[in-house]
């Protein structure tokens, strides 16, 4: 399953806006640090994979460079245990049959 351009962009909006990195207490979300779009890119890769399965790679498999870059750490290290689940519930519509995002107006019928 593949995702279509505009797909990435609201998968990747919806990661911008909800999920963050902990450090020292701040929470700084993946939108503010850029992180978002490769993070969605990740995930779309993964998709087959089922929601969970695609969070917990996806998260293992993008390195953040801390500091000036001299290190590397798997996103899964710096997002809370909490924000797997609100990771998975971002992705969920995503990996359905349809491979698209619920419409407002799906939800009436």
């Amino acid at each position: 399953m593949t995702l279509s351009a505009a797909q990435l962009g609201d998968l990747s909006d919806a990661i911008a806006d909800r999920i963050y990195v902990q450090v020292a207490g701040w929470h700084l979300y993946l939108g503010d640090a850029k992180l978002a779009m490769p993070l969605a890119e990740e995930l779309a890769g993964l998709l087959s994979q089922g929601t969970a399965a695609a969070v917990r790679m996806a998260l293992e498999r993008l390195q953040v460079p801390i500091g000036a870059g001299s290190t590397r750490l798997p996103l899964a290290r710096l997002i809370p245990p909490g924000q797997l689940l609100d990771l998975e519930e971002i992705l969920e519509p995503f990996c359905s049959d349809t491979g698209r995002p619920p419409l407002a107006t799906d939800a009436r019928d």
